[in-house]
């Protein structure tokens, strides 16, 4: 092991130790600690689109952080430790590259590795004695659901579900779109109907749920896609922010009318640089 791996183990032993421990890493358990190792697997990827080496060098230690320390909670209650994390990927890989570790030949495409990957996980469900054969089996239920609905499109397509490219895609979404539209009136007509809020959210499910296999037969990745989206509604907003102060009031104060005059300006200002 890593000298420095072997001091990050140390530290959050030191941590978690009852007599003079941090409290509030005492305090902690694999619930609590669970969103923020999601957050800094989201911090990994904001730093790898942003292309920022020196950020992606410090988010990695933070969801390393987070591994080491669900083993160390995991070795107080005497399931398994670090050292069994580590064995465990590292048997998983060799199992799963049987073209590369084992006797099983190279692949000499892609496709040809995951095609290869699946049945091998399939093996292994069916060693645990899970007895599932659909197409669809072994998707996590704790993936974000973008991206287990984008996984389940994919799936599906394998065995030939799928549209035949994004023409279709495009005249579904306007479908839905148009039956969003539909709900969104039934509810403004009967308000607090709970029955018309329901099928709006079913409605605004089916919505997202095409969007995101758009952008599957686009081969764009939802999450890089949200993650600009947002960053260049942030810079905009932010921006018109300093616009109106600059103007002479918070934005806070000026009525919709004024502040999408000032978020026009914005965007014909962010066109104009990048002319």
């Amino acid at each position: 092991m890593s000298t420095q791996l072997h001091r990050l183990l140390e530290i959050m032993a030191k941590l978690r130790d009852p007599e003079g421990g941090c409290p509030w890493d005492l305090a902690q358990d694999f619930s609590t600690i669970a969103p923020y190792t999601i957050e800094e697997a989201y911090e990994v990827a904001d730093a790898i689109d942003r292309g920022d080496m020196d950020g992606l060098r410090d988010e990695l230690g933070d969801l390393l952080l987070q591994v080491v320390f669900h083993a160390q909670m995991a070795r107080e209650a005497g399931h398994f430790g670090f050292e069994e994390v580590a064995q465990a990927i590292a048997d998983k890989m060799e199992r799963r590259h049987p073209h590369v570790f084992g006797d099983d030949g190279r692949h000499d495409d892609a496709d040809a590795v995951r095609a290869s990957w699946e049945e091998i996980k399939r093996a292994e469900r069916s060693a645990a004695g899970v007895d599932d054969r659909s197409a669809l089996a072994g998707l996590s239920r704790g993936l974000p659901e973008w991206q287990r609905a984008v996984k389940l499109q994919d799936r599906a397509a394998r065995v030939g579900f799928d549209w035949p490219g994004p023409a279709p895609v495009l005249d579904k979404l306007a479908e839905e779109l148009e039956e969003v539209r539909a709900e969104f009136e039934a509810v403004a007509a009967a308000p607090g109907d709970a029955a018309a809020q329901a099928r709006l959210e079913t409605e605004l499910g089916d919505l997202l749920f095409v969007a995101a296999n758009l952008a599957r037969h686009a081969q764009v990745d939802v999450g890089t896609a949200l993650r600009r989206a947002n960053r260049k509604f942030e810079r905009r907003f932010r921006a018109m922010e300093t616009l109106s102060e600059r103007d002479g009031a918070p934005l806070s104060a000026r009525p919709l009318e004024a502040q999408d005059a000032l978020w026009t300006r914005v965007k014909d200002a962010e066109r104009d640089g990048d002319g």
